[in-house]
């Protein structure tokens, strides 16, 4: 396993976590429905509006040299959303095979029209792929919105599927004060710690692949 960001090229957003700690308990009974409130809905409930800019498209190139991926090679995006990063891999690599899953119905029917015939609404912790199918898996923010249970098996699931090619990143916090403003701000997130307790579940799952932390400012 290796720390790495790739997603470095990612935009940061301010976050009004005053705004949305005021009614917190409530907006995160909507935003775990995953529908359109947590996609195109309020900030308060999640993106506020998830639309496509061309953002992840740097980031798309940065995984394609990672791992030097090339046409006919199968990639799999755990927690596509809309279809953004599967969309931008199809661009960067021509005849680059790629499928996204994610578990909304709400954002797999408004997916890009680029990722029609690509996209399946799925659990991560259930991939209904065969073993060693994709050259590389990739899950961004994603796995902590399951369980402790299911994340460990989503964590499984994911080496299963791609054993030599994962990248996985999520919610971390390394500070006192850090935890304190994740908590404040999250809404989905069902399983977070420490990078020390993730890469204790990691190794824990037989994980081999490369991560990063997403953190809260």
């Amino acid at each position: 396993m290796v720390e790495i960001n790739l997603l470095r090229s990612y935009p940061r957003s301010k976050r009004d976590v005053d705004s949305r700690h005021a009614a917190q308990e409530e907006q995160r009974l909507v935003a775990m429905k995953f529908g359109r409130e947590y996609f195109d809905g309020d900030r308060t409930q999640g993106y506020g509006g998830y639309r496509y800019d061309g953002r992840w498209m740097p980031i798309a190139q940065d995984f394609c040299n990672h791992w030097k991926l090339k046409p006919g090679d199968r990639v799999l995006d755990i927690g596509c959303a809309k279809g953004f990063l599967v969309k931008d891999l199809m661009t960067v690599c021509p005849g680059l095979v790629v499928i996204g899953v994610d578990i909304s119905y709400y954002a797999v029917s408004h997916a890009e029209m680029e990722t029609s015939g690509k996209l399946a609404v799925a659990n991560a912790a259930f991939l209904p792929f065969p073993s060693n199918f994709f050259r590389a898996a990739i899950s961004v923010n994603t796995i902590h919105n399951l369980d402790k249970d299911l994340c460990f098996r989503a964590i499984c699931e994911l080496q299963r599927v791609a054993p030599a090619g994962g990248y996985i990143q999520v919610d971390s916090y390394r500070t006192p004060e850090e935890r304190d403003l994740f908590l404040r701000w999250m809404l989905t997130a069902r399983t977070h710690y420490e990078p020390s307790g993730w890469l204790k579940m990691f190794q824990s799952a037989g994980y081999t692949g490369d991560y990063f932390w997403t953190i809260t400012e």
